[in-house]
């Protein structure tokens, strides 16, 4: 029932912040010209650029991405136990960065070049991250090698920026800022399945992240493939996220902040905490793009900035509040 009412107010919400989102900008569009786009009438050519070229594709990729590291962090947060955990430590962004440097330093600072750059690092960094959760008898053994392969890429990254010149260090430090600016509907008709297909079947993963909540041996004895489902639960969300942060960049915190806010409110059960946690995420980046392109008008703030501005002082409550339990 619980999980019922929030999913309905967190669609509410995203609803609401949608049409605010579409309506709102450089140029105003009135709400009766969003309606009459929608159910295909006649409106000024400008306006229905504005939102069919420009906003909605902005609007889909914010919404998909926010979904993308909602959830991958819920199903992290699960598999390690730790309200702490977040996509990053599986080495998935980092792994994008690494791609995104290499790519800025030959030279592909433009157009899909560079997202296609970042998908291949993350995609490299996911398989290695991959073979260690194969092999890995304990969820901390996971844990060391998401640790490694972010020290790796790390390190690769410092090297490229090294060598970069002002033109690929330029490049590389906007995409590592993040946007959803640059979306397209050639960018949307890629970045939706690879992030859409992971989210949807990551419910299905919900009954063995439940049985993983009591610990391995616990879950084996309830039948749970403990290797499988970790090996599952880290390829589902490399794909999903890798993909989302090739799109638009580093965008932090919202894979901490949303799961344990939707887990506070929902409970652990995972059957309602990746929904919820998939809409909470979706509404927070669709939130933070209306408020990084308005607050400055016409100046842009990077879209990473408002999200750290939002989880800093999150992450910092957090901290207190278990230092005080």
């Amino acid at each position: 029932m619980r999980v019922a009412a929030v999913g309905t107010a967190l669609a509410a919400a995203l609803l609401g912040l949608s049409a605010a989102s579409v309506a709102t900008g450089a140029v105003p569009v009135p709400p009766s010209d969003v309606l009459a786009l929608l159910v295909g009438g006649v409106v000024d050519p400008v306006h229905a650029a504005v939102v069919t070229e420009l906003r909605l594709p902005r609007l889909l990729l914010a919404g998909l991405v926010g979904a993308s590291l909602a959830t991958g962090g819920a199903l992290l947060q699960g598999l390690f136990h730790n309200p702490l955990a977040d996509p990053q430590l599986v080495g998935v962004s980092a792994g994008a960065a690494l791609g995104a440097a290499a790519g800025a330093v030959l030279g592909a600072g433009t157009g899909i070049a560079l997202p296609t750059a970042a998908f291949l690092g993350a995609l490299a960094a996911a398989g290695v991250v991959s073979a260690a959760a194969a092999s890995a008898e304990r969820t901390a053994d996971l844990l060391l090698a998401g640790i490694a392969v972010n020290a790796l890429c790390g390190a690769g990254v410092g090297l490229l920026v090294f060598a970069a010149d002002d033109a690929a260090l330029r490049s590389f430090t906007f995409w590592t800022l993040g946007s959803v600016g640059g979306a397209t509907w050639p960018t949307l008709s890629w970045v939706a399945p690879l992030v859409g297909l992971p989210l949807v079947a990551s419910l299905g993963q919900a009954r063995a992240m439940d049985a993983l909540l009591l610990g391995d041996a616990d879950a084996e004895a309830l039948g749970v493939a403990v290797g499988r489902t970790r090996l599952v639960v880290v390829l589902l969300t490399a794909a999903s996220v890798g993909a989302g942060v090739a799109a638009c960049g580093t965008v932090a915190f919202v894979g901490l902040v949303c799961p344990h806010l939707a887990r506070l409110v929902v409970g652990p059960s995972h059957a309602g905490l990746l929904p919820v946690s998939a809409l909470a995420g979706a509404v927070l980046l669709v939130a933070a793009d209306l408020l990084a392109r308005t607050v400055v008008a016409p100046v842009e703030l990077p879209l990473g900035v408002v999200t750290t501005a939002v989880g800093g002082p999150f992450l910092l409550w957090l901290l207190a509040r278990r230092s005080r339990r």
